[in-house]
């Protein structure tokens, strides 16, 4: 064999092996089937059940309609604020908080990001890693006045998506952020394992797509590499056909701050964040430290909310409107 057929041999055999070791880890992780919470994730019963204005409907830039709610204050001097759900729900959850912000002066738009919601195109699925910050930066050209400050905000997952907007390319867009009891990433000081059994991750699939992803292979992005432990009220309850109950790779990837989440952090404009002691999901205590060491933008509070009630409790109606600074 000649010196150049070993080398391409070499070659072949150095892409060969990492393939075969990544898709034998994705195909010996397989989605659980009716995973549901027996016993353990979050509480549920706290989220509010007010009536919901009716969706309307947007064209991202690739032509897809989705949908959002809002609540309009009636003010020509209200800010605008983008409400982004958690991992799992959709814009619903902000039916406390919406009409609250927008009785205080602040116009409320929340979104059912891409693949949530009612009747999405692909559920648990979006087309590239980075399409929730497209369509969020669509969103706010269709809908921000001119001249219109605007503000963003996130619960959970939600708030690792306005944490990873800050730090991309339409950053610039918003003016401040409010992070509700924000996913920052797995390894982050913040992070409970599993999120506090809410979450059931797939972790070999997880890094077999990740050394793919390395070699620019996406074709298995698609997978599913989580699931979430949803209660069975909400599941057999009337909105339980609107809850997303897994992800893809792709949807997943983009819900969150980047792998060097410091710098998403860094970009954070001026912002508030809020999390509750009882949180089951996260680490509470953990958050200020954590960004206070990057950045000194940031204003805290520690509430006695859990994980989920911290986005319909009253000291967090309070806070974000004096963060706002409207009366």
């Amino acid at each position: 064999m000649s010196l150049l057929a070993k080398i391409a041999v070499s070659a072949a055999l150095c892409v060969a092996i990492p393939a075969t070791l990544a898709l034998g880890l994705i195909a010996s992780d397989r989605p659980q089937r009716d995973l549901r919470a027996e016993g353990e994730g979050l509480d549920f019963s706290v989220l509010q059940r007010a009536e919901l204005p009716e969706l309307q409907a947007y064209t991202a830039r690739d032509g897809t309609g989705l949908g959002y709610r809002q609540w309009l204050s009636g003010r020509d001097d209200a800010p605008l604020l983008v409400a982004v759900h958690g991992s799992g729900w959709h814009s619903a959850q902000f039916a406390g908080l919406g009409p609250a912000l927008a009785e205080a002066g602040i116009d409320v738009i929340a979104p059912d990001l891409r693949g949530h919601g009612p009747d999405p195109q692909r559920r648990g699925d979006v087309d590239y890693i980075g399409q929730f910050e497209d369509d969020l930066a669509d969103l706010i050209t269709r809908t921000a006045r001119a001249g219109q400050s605007v503000v963003m905000l996130g619960h959970s997952s939600g708030g690792g998506l306005v944490i990873r907007f800050a730090g991309g390319e339409h950053g610039a867009m918003i003016d401040r952020a409010v992070l509700l009891a924000p996913f920052v990433q797995y390894d982050a000081p913040t992070a409970r394992p599993a999120s506090g059994g809410w979450a059931h991750v797939l972790t070999r699939r997880v890094i077999g797509l990740s050394m793919l992803n390395m070699a620019h292979v996406t074709a298995l992005n698609h997978l599913t590499v989580i699931q979430f432990r949803f209660p069975s009220s909400v599941l057999d309850g009337p909105l339980g056909e609107t809850a997303t109950r897994a992800y893809s790779y792709r949807l997943n990837t983009g819900f969150a701050p980047r792998r060097d989440w410091q710098a998403d952090i860094a970009a954070l404009p001026p912002f508030l964040l809020i999390a509750g002691a009882r949180d089951e999901a996260f680490v509470a205590e953990a958050y200020e430290p954590t960004f206070a060491a990057i950045t000194d933008r940031g204003d805290y509070a520690l509430t006695g909310a859990t994980h989920l009630s911290v986005v319909d409790d009253p000291e967090t109606l309070q806070r974000v409107i004096d963060f706002m600074g409207t009366d």
